[in-house]
């Protein structure tokens, strides 16, 4: 299945998503898809109601919830602070604009034991 989520504006796509799939296995592929670190939550938005997703979370099942509205709840990556071994942007090289289209990224085959956190 393909799961699709708004990053800095860009909706992207997640190839290979399933019900076992959780929220913290989406959120380490779109990470490592734009290429940053930091920490993350995957937050689900319909109207003026949002709500942010636990690491164990199925996305699939969690949209499966809102039946005949699921084509109405927006997934949005929303990036909550940087990783413990990010440099302050001042030392770093200046960070690039949001890119604009529609990019698709899969999950890889396996996937290593990782924390409850969205450490990336």
């Amino acid at each position: 299945m393909e799961l699709k989520v708004w990053v800095d504006g860009v909706q992207r796509v997640v190839c290979g998503v399933t019900e076992a799939t959780t929220c913290q296995e989406v959120v380490i592929a779109l990470a490592q898809a734009i290429g940053r670190t930091g920490r993350y939550t995957l937050v689900e938005k319909w109207r003026d109601t949002e709500r942010h997703l636990a690491p164990h979370e199925s996305p699939v099942a969690s949209l499966n919830t809102w039946g005949q509205y699921a084509g109405d709840v927006q997934l949005i990556l929303h990036r909550t602070g940087p990783s413990l071994t990010e440099r302050p942007p001042s030392e770093g090289p200046p960070l690039r604009g949001p890119e604009r289209g529609l990019h698709r990224q899969s999950l890889p085959p396996l996937f290593l034991s990782f924390s409850s956190t969205f450490r990336v």
